[in-house]
């Protein structure tokens, strides 16, 4: 069911100071930031050859990813995340076969303009997983 990684995504307290980490240190080509209100982040992109890392940064007061950084003082890595081709039949089938998906169980928008979701970490081995559509 599971495609391609998509990315893995780091929770950091600075963008700025991780966006120039990767860039500047690593030699890595980094997107914009890109303020996501209704996921509660920033997101930066550092593109690699053959996925990518996706740096959040909390946005707002009720931001998960400010939870997070509560528990993780350091940050670290918060999810990951695989396409599929199809959002709505990978959902069906995880929850026929006991997985919980968060939120009201309906795709959001992410950050790439797809369908998104994000299943419970302890259904997975203790790491929260987004699902995007392909």
């Amino acid at each position: 069911m599971i495609g391609r990684l998509n990315h893995v995504a780091i929770a950091v307290k600075n963008l700025a100071a991780a966006t120039a980490l990767y860039r500047d240190t690593l030699g890595a080509r980094v997107s914009q930031p890109l303020p996501q209100p209704e996921h509660g982040v920033t997101v930066v992109f550092v593109e690699l050859p053959n996925t990518k890392v996706e740096l959040l940064e909390p946005l707002g007061a009720e931001s998960p990813i400010g939870k997070f950084l509560e528990r993780n003082a350091d940050g670290g890595i918060h999810h990951i995340c695989y396409e599929v081709d199809d959002i709505l039949a990978a959902r069906d089938r995880l929850k026929a076969q006991g997985a919980r998906v968060l939120g009201t169980g309906e795709p959001r928008i992410g950050a790439h303009g797809k369908p998104v979701l994000f299943l419970h970490p302890k259904d997975f081995t203790g790491t929260l997983v987004e699902l995007e559509q392909a």
